[in-house]
């Protein structure tokens, strides 16, 4: 038994060694042992661990990926990940820092705890995919995941403990997440290339497919690396800068980019962004700008975010690469709005290493005003290095032809018509892609939800069951569907349940599903925290709307006048006769709630709620959801294995509720 303990003290201790000599070899580019000593020791744990029967979960042997997975599981983050305002001229930047100055002094002017003038932090914008690490109070990575929506991501641990940078554990005692970037350096792409059958085409690609990749072998053949530079939920106390986060990271051993500057002025941001611009052929992995972040955590707080961006941060991105080309032809579509747009098809031409064969002419003025014609060539950009537009027309042939809008819609043929710059397909009941792409949306996973729905289901719909309205979704038998084609007993049920069950919705879900122009999720959610019906959101007025943060006069607008169509109505009242019920789930926040205005601070494991529920809950019952215990603490809610938070409010006197003490309160 004795020696069964020593081999147990063994494995911990070579454990603890092999991440440290991981940590200087991979992130410090200073080892300490040969690759021979390290071999050796390695070979040894894995004969330890095959010995014990037990392999922990930060052990270095947990990297190998030998394994193939079954699905991707979607993740729902503790806090959300944003994207960013981009720039792309330094008076962009100068606009971005003189929004910032007058928010601060209209804070100054009304309050007495005056906040600074602001300091940017700047850092390289990694090109690669995002990915959001939570690790628990026990230290170890407990989940991995992409960014997805920036609210529900996908799992990708087994594919991100391949990357040997990322520790596995770390020396901390309460939950948090840390974002970051994984990415493929050059000499990664170069030695994967030259064994691979099929080459990969760019950095990006290359990181983005590794971690896509269900079979975990093939991430580990693209020997990835990361680099980590945010923590938006933590629950080991407050940081007060940017730079204590940044710190944080480093002295965990996060891979963290050794690129960071502080700025006071436009000239110095000017002056460092020239400087990346510079050394970015150098490096090592790819950049395509540099972001630009307020120091001060408390400046970041009162300024607060848009729909899809926090107010204090922007990414300055470099000129798009750019090639010239011949355009071919160009195609119309039909989108699901039904304005029908030109897609310019083009000679292929390599562009930063992807193909381009498409790209976009935006509408009819557009094309006029760069002068664009069928058979000439043209200067091509990947705008933002992503997207391939067309900025203007070089040369003309004798061959060359004006681009002509078609009169007819491209898929239905009804008449096209035009609306300012835009020409729409006005045929909304029997278009094929403006239908098939609103029933998409309608049933995907954010708005109704309807499992198993795909846009090849809806398609089949459309075209075998004359499906003409989101509406006919509900009027579906199963009878209807056994025997189209890719449709047997089981699938056939599997939707009608799926239809079914989509009946009980939550109220923000369902306006998002109708497809209100420039409502995404976070808008409906708001609206539907305002005014808790459907009856109340169809007669709202445009002074109520813009009332709501975040709202502003062109959201407004489009709401008030989406639900002033007649169309529109009496889809909504067909739906609901046909059994659909949008609830509003929230709680009313009154003024005898005894959480109303209180900062509430969870530690331990509950129940009834996960971290993410408690904190919905909270916030419903007018509760500020704080991730540490201070004086302006006002209640400690202590679930099981209470950790340091628990003595922290004992120590300051901060009122402790149990569960169930909880659940009588708001009961």
């Amino acid at each position: 038994m004795k020696g069964m303990e020593n081999k147990k003290q063994e494995m911990l201790q070579l454990i603890e060694e092999l991440n440290k000599y991981a940590h200087e070899y991979y992130v410090l580019d200073n080892p300490s042992i040969t690759d021979a000593e390290y071999d050796k020791r390695y070979d040894r744990l894995v004969a330890l661990e095959k010995e014990l029967g037990e392999s922990l979960p930060y052990s270095p042997t947990q990297r190998v990926g030998d394994r193939v997975l079954a699905e991707f599981k979607k993740h729902t983050h503790l806090s959300r990940l944003w994207s960013l305002d981009k720039a792309q001229s330094i008076e962009e930047i100068r606009a971005f820092h003189n929004r910032n100055i007058k928010a601060i002094q209209e804070y100054n002017l009304t309050h007495e705890d005056k906040l600074p003038n602001p300091e940017y932090v700047l850092t390289k914008k990694f090109d690669g995919l995002s990915i959001n690490l939570t690790y628990n109070d026990l230290g170890n990575l407990e989940i991995a995941a992409t960014r997805g929506t920036g609210l529900i991501g996908e799992e990708v641990t087994e594919q991100v403990k391949t990357i040997k940078s990322i520790p596995l554990k770390i020396n901390s005692d309460f939950l948090f997440e840390v974002h970051g970037e994984a990415i493929m350096t050059k000499r990664a792409f170069e030695q994967y290339n030259k064994n691979s059958q099929v080459p990969l085409k760019n950095l990006r690609n290359g990181a983005a497919g590794a971690l896509r990749n269900l079979n975990v072998q093939e991430t580990a053949r693209r020997n990835l690396s990361a680099f980590f530079y945010e923590i938006a939920y933590y629950e080991g106390g407050e940081f007060k800068t940017y730079i204590d986060i940044l710190d944080f990271i480093r002295e965990n051993n996060f891979p963290i980019d050794d690129y960071i500057k502080i700025c006071t002025t436009i000239a110095e941001i000017e002056a460092e962004t020239e400087y990346i611009k510079e050394i970015r052929e150098k490096l090592q992995y790819d950049i395509d700008g540099v972001v630009i972040a307020i120091n001060d955590l408390k400046t970041r707080e009162v300024l607060g975010y848009t729909v899809k961006f926090p107010k204090w941060a922007i990414a300055f991105k470099f000129e798009a690469e750019e090639a010239t080309t011949t355009l071919l032809d160009v195609e119309w579509n039909v989108g699901r709005s039904g304005r029908v747009t030109p897609t310019a098809l083009l000679d292929p031409v390599d562009i930063g290493g992807v193909t381009v064969k498409r790209a976009t002419l935006n509408n009819i003025e557009d094309i006029e005003r760069k002068g664009v014609k069928i058979g000439s060539e043209v200067l091509i950009r990947r705008s933002n290095d992503v997207i391939p537009e067309i900025m203007k027309s070089l040369s003309e042939t004798e061959d060359s032809k004006p681009i002509e809008v078609p009169k007819n819609c491209p898929s239905c043929g009804s008449e096209v018509k035009q609306d300012g710059v835009h020409y729409y397909c006005e045929n909304t009941l029997s278009c094929k892609p403006q239908l098939v792409k609103s029933i998409v949306h309608f049933a995907s996973r954010e708005a109704m939800n309807i499992a198993g729905f795909s846009e090849k289901t809806a398609e089949q719909l459309f075209e075998e069951l004359n499906m003409k309205s989101i509406t006919d979704l509900y009027r579906m038998k199963k009878e209807d569907l056994v025997g189209l084609e890719r449709f047997g007993d089981k699938k056939a049920d599997n939707l009608i349940k799926g239809v079914g069950k989509s009946k009980d919705c939550e109220l923000a879900s369902f306006i998002y599903a109708l497809g209100i122009p420039n409502v995404g999720k976070k808008t409906a959610k708001d609206i539907s925290n305002k005014f808790k019906s459907i009856e109340n959101i169809q007669k709202a007025t445009f002074e109520d709307l813009v009332d709501i943060r975040d709202v502003g006069d062109i959201v407004a607008k489009c709401i008030v006048e989406f639900f002033k169509e007649e169309k529109i109505v009496s889809t909504i009242k067909e739906l609901l006769d046909l059994g659909v019920n949008p609830k509003f789930e929230g709680i009313e926040v009154s003024e005898d709630s005894p959480f109303n205005g209180k900062t509430v601070v969870v530690t331990g494991s509950l129940e009834n709620f996960s971290r993410t529920e408690i904190k919905t809950k909270l916030e419903s019952l007018g509760a500020k959801a704080s991730g540490s215990v201070s004086k302006k603490t006002d209640y400690v809610l202590a679930g099981e294995a209470a950790g340091s938070k628990y003595d922290k409010a004992v120590e300051l006197g901060i009122k402790i509720l149990s569960e169930k003490e909880f659940m009588d309160m708001i009961n």
